[in-house]
């Protein structure tokens, strides 16, 4: 995606179902989970990079030694920062005790970290950014160690107000008006509703203090905690938590938005955001990996059992179609797969704009993301030419001349790597001319890879967002080669609605889709339909959010997707620019074909899976009308 935007992050959970001895006697380091958990998370270092926590909880411990650790850092190389800390932890202990480096439950005792539940975290800092304590896992803590509580989660609520307004209806305090901390403080509520009732039970059958909390933490009822807890909530969400006396659960959300996948045999249990990691890890096979089920929660009790219980009432799937396309990555198996066919989809697009002209044109991609998807696109593009050859070939007749049938079965599309992301350039200027004109230089061409004035030149990327990198860099730098043409392809349709379930695209204005919606109706003197929009939107403002329903998409109804794409291009287009310009979008019927599994498709179509969704775009309508530069949610 050459608009760099944040998004989801990253969860890795690692359940020990053995002892750590076992591990330690199998393959020879008592460090086994600490070492899986920090390959899992460098696996995922996509999902996140302006931050990273630990939080491990050791079993059964001794009463006055510490059994919950956590760790978190917003340095950019956060997870060696992290496990460089908790290596020193061993390697101090062993210093110390060096026959503990042969008796790991002798370490155990003395370790930091070396626990049997452990929970790793990646964050993107969609909002609050790079503040230490923004970062997860984030503590309730008790002395009581059925009623500790450690979450980690990739989410987003859209209704972090009324949740805020809940807990201080039951008395409490928040300390933040955040959704981690009011997800926290929920779940925490729960929790101790739970111990209460548990205690008061056990108090009327005679058990003694002492005896109360391990019966709890034997009794507890995850599952109802969870539910009463997640009653609320509207949002994406994969959430896990650990409970201080070993219990821990990983929470989906009921429309499937957010990923999670898990696995588990005899010594583990696992979960992560994406399911490659889990494979690389542990060397299992795709399909010995479970997508964990929209509306339901994996939930592991202290004694090593596991199982996936519904939380929720499940809704119809809508898992996030940009984690096909771009944020999840493509070592797995299935992204793979859906990211040749959307390079394959968009071609008979990308052919009308180039008139049909493949023997003249170059192909290539922008970023290096969007490089499977070029690939599918050269393989549609090498079908398409053999059908031309073959008919070719058949209007030979019997007896085809040797030079005219080499020549045929030579035409081939060319793809060349023609750009190259160079190193960042700081913008230490502060002349906006002057620091625009260095933009334009973070990526390098390749001289020479087109034919000045003959070839058109077609380069694929993700999606296009703000369009701002296209137009301050991208093309600047592609005109150099003096194509005839250029033609710039999204694998993924115009993005025309913000995202609120995790990825940093909040503000309408932003987004060069809507833009370019509202330079045609001013263009075709619609004005009053922004003023419509406008009116409709404040009405909606006092509705209860179950009422709400998503007004924006009215800008965009009088017009083609191709009339805003060619409206986006004039936008983008640089006026020194000597090449033509074209962009091409793939089509919502392409994506869906291509991610038959993902359809959510909001920030496209502006059909958003919960009501919190259609309660954002219209906040963000109106902070874009009042202008106000804010988050709408």
């Amino acid at each position: 995606m050459s608009d760099a935007i944040k998004h989801e992050c990253g969860l890795a959970f690692i359940r020990l179902r053995k002892p750590l001895s076992h591990y330690h006697a199998k393959y020879g380091s008592p460090l086994y989970g600490l070492n899986k958990l920090y390959l899992l998370m460098e696996k995922q270092h996509n999902r996140g990079q302006d931050g990273a926590g630990v939080g491990t909880i050791k079993l059964d411990p001794t009463a006055g030694l510490n059994y919950i650790d956590r760790e978190r850092s917003t340095d950019k190389q956060a997870i060696q920062k992290i496990f460089a800390k908790i290596n020193r932890g061993y390697e101090e202990v062993v210093k110390a005790d060096p026959a503990a480096a042969k008796d790991a439950e002798r370490l155990k005792g003395q370790m930091p970290f070396l626990g049997e539940v452990l929970l790793g975290h990646l964050r993107y800092a969609t909002f609050g950014r790079d503040n230490l304590e923004n970062c997860h896992p984030r503590r309730r803590l008790n002395n009581w160690m059925t009623r500790n509580l450690v979450v980690a989660g990739n989410f987003n609520m859209t209704n972090v107000d009324e949740l805020f307004d809940l807990l201080v209806s039951i008395g409490q305090h928040p300390k933040e008006r955040s959704d981690t901390m009011t997800v926290l403080e929920k779940i925490g509520h729960f929790l101790d509703v739970e111990n209460d009732r548990l205690a008061q039970i056990h108090r009327q059958l005679g058990y003694s203090e002492q005896q109360i909390t391990p019966l709890i933490g034997e009794k507890m009822d995850i599952r109802s905690i969870l539910a009463q807890s997640a009653a609320d909530f509207d949002g994406g969400y994969a959430l896990a938590g650990m409970i201080g006396h070993g219990d821990a659960f990983v929470l989906r959300d009921p429309s499937g938005i957010r990923p999670a996948f898990w696995y588990a045999d005899e010594e583990v249990v696992v979960v992560a955001s994406e399911r490659p990691a889990i494979q690389t890890a542990f060397h299992v096979k795709t399909d010995q990996i479970h997508e964990l089920r929209p509306g339901h929660a994996l939930i592991v009790r202290k004694n090593g059992s596991f199982s996936e219980e519904q939380v929720r009432e499940p809704q119809e799937k809508r898992s996030c179609s940009f984690e096909r396309i771009y944020f999840s990555r493509g070592s797995d198996r299935d992204v793979y797969r859906e990211r040749i066919a959307l390079g394959r989809a968009v071609c008979p697009a990308i052919l009308e704009a180039i008139d049909n002209d493949i023997q003249n044109t170059v192909f290539s991609f922008i970023p290096n993301t969007a490089e499977v998807a070029a690939y599918g696109m050269m393989k549609e593009m090498e079908d398409v030419l053999n059908r031309r050859k073959e008919q070719l070939i058949l209007e030979l007749g019997p007896t085809p001349a040797p030079g005219r049938l080499r020549e045929i079965l030579g035409m081939r599309p060319r793809l060349e790597k023609v750009a190259i992301k160079d190193a960042k350039l700081r913008t230490f200027i502060t002349n906006d001319d002057a620091r625009d004109d260095l933009v334009a230089h973070v990526y390098d061409i390749t001289y020479g890879s087109v034919r000045p004035g003959a070839d058109n030149l077609v380069v694929i990327d993700d999606s296009i967002v703000r369009g701002t990198t296209l137009k301050q860099s991208i093309l600047k730098m592609l005109d150099r080669l003096e194509p005839k043409r250029i033609v710039v392809v999204s694998s993924a349709p115009q993005i025309r609605y913000p995202d609120c379930y995790g990825i940093d695209m909040a503000k309408m204005g932003d987004l060069v889709a809507f833009q370019a919606a509202v330079s045609l109706l001013k263009e075709t003197h619609q004005e009053n339909i922004i003023d419509d929009v406008h009116e409709r939107c404040l009405a909606m403002v006092d509705r209860p959010m179950h009422e709400q329903v998503n007004v924006v998409k009215d800008i965009y109804r009088p017009f083609t997707a191709q009339q805003i794409s060619q409206r986006i291009a004039e936008l983008l287009t640089p006026p020194e620019i000597n090449a033509e310009v074209r962009i091409v979008y793939q089509s919502i019927e392409g994506l869906h074909a291509s991610c038959p599994n993902h359809t959510g498709d909001w920030y496209f179509t502006g059909d958003y899976p919960t009501p919190g969704g259609n309660r954002v775009v219209n906040r963000a309508f109106l902070n874009w009308r009042q202008g106000r530069n804010v988050r709408a949610y």
